[in-house]
């Protein structure tokens, strides 16, 4: 890959800067109850780092005895990663695994060759009324992993560094950033996470890696001179160091990572860089052949025909 680098964004000048390459406005999908907006993949770009799927839940507040059901349903290939900011949701996989992720936690699954889950409402949640906010994206797995064994891993909020300074306050939630690791475990070099800007803050946005983004999920910032809201992911340039400067509170989702290992297939719940395994995925799943969620086994999603 090669390009032209730019100079350093200067604030109030956009012509200053090309370091945009893209601005995504996600599709938004209504689920019943909560929307979803999907910024990944998109015509204009399919990943940014290893992140395939970027999928914004909510926010979404359901009446007293309802909540969100999303029932078992397979994954190859990829790893699911799942972060809150409001509510919550219970992860039952055909691992064995039985665990409520809350707000600050990362759930990190890795589908490997072939795993089987379930998301849905606690009852806790239900008798008050369920709450849902919070981001889930896939990872498409290298290659070398595609048929890995599946895993979960589950990390507490205060198990995932903080940064804070000057206004901002950063929680890392995979890879490394600003002198930083998260202990999650992931095979491909990448960056994730949520920060916290108050007004007046500028994020710096180096260009340790090729590739870039940031998901605005609330309040407004400027970046050379453009002004940004909520719901569009800006997918920057290599080489041009970045300025975010806050212009309200904001919350953004750091996105990257280095180029995954060539272009993938997508098809409902697989992702893979073979066809012909998605399509072998396909008969499995409708045979049968996938292991199931032991606590939750007496409905699934059938594959979409």
């Amino acid at each position: 890959m090669s390009w032209q680098p730019c100079d350093d964004p200067k604030f109030g000048d956009a012509v200053s800067s090309d370091a945009i390459e893209h601005i995504i406005v996600p599709r938004v999908r209504d689920l019943g109850g909560f929307e979803v907006r999907r910024a990944l993949p998109s015509a204009e770009r399919q990943m940014v780092g290893p992140f395939i799927f970027f999928d914004q839940a909510g926010p979404a507040e359901l009446l007293v005895g309802n909540g969100i059901d999303v029932r078992p349903h397979p994954h190859i290939g990829l790893a699911t990663v799942t972060y809150l900011f409001d509510g919550g949701l219970m992860h039952r996989d055909s691992l064995g695994t039985e665990l409520e992720i809350k707000p600050g936690e990362l759930n990190l699954m890795t589908a490997g060759s072939g795993i089987v889950h379930s998301e849905r409402s606690s009852t806790q949640a239900r008798a008050v009324g369920a709450r849902l906010f919070g981001i889930q994206a896939w990872a498409a797995l290298p290659a070398s992993h595609e048929e890995g064994t599946p895993d979960f891993a589950h990390y507490d909020a205060s198990a995932l560094p903080r940064i804070s300074a000057e206004g901002k306050t950063v929680r890392l939630i995979m890879g490394s950033l600003y002198g930083q690791s998260s202990p999650a475990v992931f095979p491909h070099e990448c960056f994730y996470a949520e920060a916290m800007l108050a007004p007046g803050a500028v994020l710096p946005l180096d260009a340790d890696h090729d590739e870039r983004a940031v998901y605005i999920v609330s309040g407004e910032i400027d970046v050379a001179g453009q002004t940004f809201g909520p719901g569009r992911l800006l997918v920057f340039r290599p080489g041009d160091r970045i300025s975010i400067l806050a212009t309200t509170n904001a919350r953004l989702m750091l996105v990257g990572g280095e180029p995954m290992d060539g272009p993938r297939h997508v098809w409902w719940n697989f992702v893979s860089s073979s066809k012909d395994r998605i399509d072998a995925a396909k008969a499995d799943w409708k045979a049968g052949r996938f292991a199931p969620v032991p606590s939750d086994n007496r409905e699934f999603i059938p594959l979409p025909e």
